[in-house]
């Protein structure tokens, strides 16, 4: 048995007034006179447009009874009619990538309060970040902060020595640690090691929809996902910030004990003597604004991650980098808001 192919031109014409089916044959007037037929699925009119769809059969060149069967089917446009959607100015114009991200940043850090106002936090999943920020961080913290303690120590040291201001070197070292050291640097190792964690997480769940399945099991990604992850950050980095001003002073005195030959006691008590209360209050709300920006940035990111893996690996890389830039943007902030005019606190010590 011996097949065939013939080409056979079917027109469709469709009318906005009627939506009847026709089956079979139908004769009409106006643009074509003639009688065309048509295949036996059913066609609905709607437009006003002549569409050409050109098939390709495969026709048995024995009567064996079987119908015929569509292999080829294409389509376009006899007139090339217009778009029945008028096209706008702004119609193929998309935002960009970063101005998209800034403005969820805002949106999702509102999202945030508004549900930890209402008491919507999912207390379990809030206390499995926390004790990933705060207890599994503490070392990678601590060893930084002694060692940038240390290496701020020799500057000093060096420095105040020569001028016969050896009783200064600790209030020194107290306020440079208590106001700036400890909360940037404290927060600059979490941003590396939490923010980065948290974007790669929830860039994955974004780009695998984990997180449509969420909405669709009734949950929210945000009271999930989001608000346990800025909870934690937020309540464990002043404790990690504190615990590295400790461990960064400790360092410090040590080695101008056995370096330099300056007591620890009178490192110990000039410190004393330059700190106030207010000095470890303001480094305490640094870090705490500090870790909202790091958790808030991150899920950010995290949540409008497009492109798969590549698109995760670059989500990581760019918050890592926003969150550290937006630390130091805060810390400009608020130290101009903290500490303005002429400060007294090293007349104690001298």
């Amino acid at each position: 048995m011996r097949t065939t192919y013939r080409l056979h031109p079917v027109y469709y014409f469709q009318s906005r007034r009627s939506t009847s089916k026709y089956h079979g044959s139908v004769k009409l007037g106006g643009w074509y006179s003639r009688q065309i037929g048509l295949t036996r699925r059913e066609q609905s009119l709607r437009f006003l447009t002549p569409i050409r769809k050109t098939r390709l059969f495969m026709i048995s060149s024995t009567d064996d009874g079987y119908e015929y069967a569509p292999l080829l089917e294409l389509e376009h446009n006899m007139n090339n009619a217009p778009s029945s959607e008028p096209e706008t100015f702004l119609s193929g114009w998309s935002p960009p990538m970063f101005l998209w991200r800034g403005l969820s940043v805002l949106v999702l850090a509102g999202q945030v309060m508004i549900r930890t106002l209402k008491g919507k936090v999912h207390w379990r999943n809030t206390l499995q970040q926390l004790e990933r920020v705060g207890p599994k961080s503490v070392g990678v913290c601590l060893l930084t902060s002694a060692f940038v303690g240390m290496a701020f120590t020799i500057q000093f040291v060096r420095e105040f020595t020569r001028l016969g201001l050896n009783r200064s070197i600790g209030g020194v070292l107290a306020l440079a640690f208590s106001r700036e050291l400890s909360p940037v640097v404290t927060s600059i190792v979490l941003a590396g090691r939490i923010g980065s964690a948290f974007a790669a997480e929830l860039g994955t769940m974004q780009v695998s929809e984990q997180t449509d399945t969420l909405r669709v099991l009734g949950s929210s990604p945000v009271d999930y996902l989001v608000t346990p992850r800025v909870i934690a950050t937020s309540l464990a980095l002043p404790f990690l910030t504190l615990m590295c001003f400790t461990i960064g002073m400790a360092s410090s005195a040590l080695l101008a004990d056995s370096v330099y030959g300056i007591s620890i006691n009178i490192i110990l008590d000039s410190a004393q003597r330059a700190l106030c209360s207010w000095d470890l209050v303001s480094a305490m709300i640094k870090s705490q604004v500090f870790g909202m920006v790091i958790s808030i940035v991150s899920c950010a990111w995290g949540v409008t991650t497009t492109g798969g893996a590549k698109g995760v690996g670059e989500s990581t890389t760019s918050a890592v980098v926003t969150s550290l830039v937006g630390i130091f943007m805060a810390d400009f902030a608020l130290s101009y808001c903290f500490f303005q005019g002429a400060g007294d606190s090293l007349k104690n010590c001298v």
